[in-house]
């Protein structure tokens, strides 16, 4: 999903430099990566942190800020939604 957000950015007027869009592909790789092992408890802790780096990766372009708020509200509601259904 984060690859899918490069275009839109740049489509809105957001002139996304080479630094921003590594952070991006990075980011995404460690997503994807951290998909496939939601059974470990550890992946969860380390999703939150990834969401904590994609709201820093706004330093680098006020767009990937915006986008770090709406996936960390995913997160936030997944994470929910996990602790509901185990309790």
């Amino acid at each position: 999903m984060l690859l899918l957000a490069i275009q839109p950015i740049r489509m809105v007027g957001a002139d996304l430099s080479g630094a921003a869009i590594g952070v991006l592909v990075a980011l995404a790789v460690v997503a994807v990566g951290l998909a496939g092992m939601m059974r470990r408890p550890w992946a969860w802790h380390a999703g939150t942190v990834l969401q904590g780096l994609l709201l820093l990766s706004g330093l680098l372009h006020w767009s990937l800020f915006v986008l770090g708020v709406i996936f960390a509200l995913v997160w936030a509601y997944a994470s929910h939604v996990r602790r509901v259904i185990l309790a």
